[in-house]
């Protein structure tokens, strides 16, 4: 199988459990819940995107035309040091291509992997860190994982549903909109009144990474 990635680079995870960690991150084109169109944005599911996920012309993107071409890509990127080698598969929705052969070829590379999936497809086996991030009215398979990280105001969203699902850790992100202090007084309102989760911000927008 081929994959189509939008762009590979080198930064820190700036986001979530693992907010800080070195990383490599792979952003595959495409998504099953927004064309990634200015003018589809108003009739997706997901509205509130804030990542380019279209064609294959960031820096480190192309196609690869096995997987084994794409961890060699990624560990190149990560140097000659493995000790920590760390891999993060994002979108778009990275799980439309992420497939049980990539996973074995990255681990091969000696990464440890996280894919950050909208939950709408299941992971293939094998993964070691599964963040989801689900959007409201969407229908989500994946609900167990490690790391769930909601990006917050969704008004329609069943808090309590998502809490019965089997992760690790909740996390409430404010969502990066244009009443940006609205959003961060609603998640810090829903962790003071839900305790179960914590809060998370977008830690590279602030440093400046990607």
């Amino acid at each position: 199988m081929s994959y189509a990635v939008k762009e590979m680079f080198l930064t820190l995870q700036g986001e979530g459990v693992q907010a800080g960690r070195r990383a490599v991150f792979v952003r595959f084109a495409g998504c099953n819940l927004w064309s990634g169109r200015e003018a589809d944005r108003a009739t997706a599911q997901c509205q509130f995107c804030d990542t380019d996920f279209v064609g294959v012309d960031g820096d480190g993107g192309g196609r690869f035309a096995d997987a084994g071409a794409l961890a060699a890509a990624a560990l190149r990127l990560w140097g000659a040091d493995r000790a920590g080698a760390y891999c993060v598969l994002t979108g778009g929705e990275p799980l439309l291509q992420v497939d049980a052969v990539l996973v074995d070829a990255l681990h091969a590379a000696g990464f440890t992997i996280a894919v950050e999936t909208n939950g709408t497809i299941a992971a293939p086996p094998g993964i070691d860190w599964i963040c989801v991030s689900p959007k409201a009215g969407t229908a989500i398979v994946q609900t167990s994982g490690n790391e769930l990280k909601l990006v917050w105001p969704q008004p329609e969203t069943d808090i309590a549903r998502l809490e019965s699902w089997a992760f690790d850790h909740f996390l409430v992100q404010p969502m990066d909109c244009a009443d940006g202090a609205a959003a961060r007084a609603a998640a810090i309102a829903l962790v003071m009144a839900r305790p179960r989760w914590r809060l998370t911000v977008q830690a590279h927008k602030l440093l400046g990474l990607r």
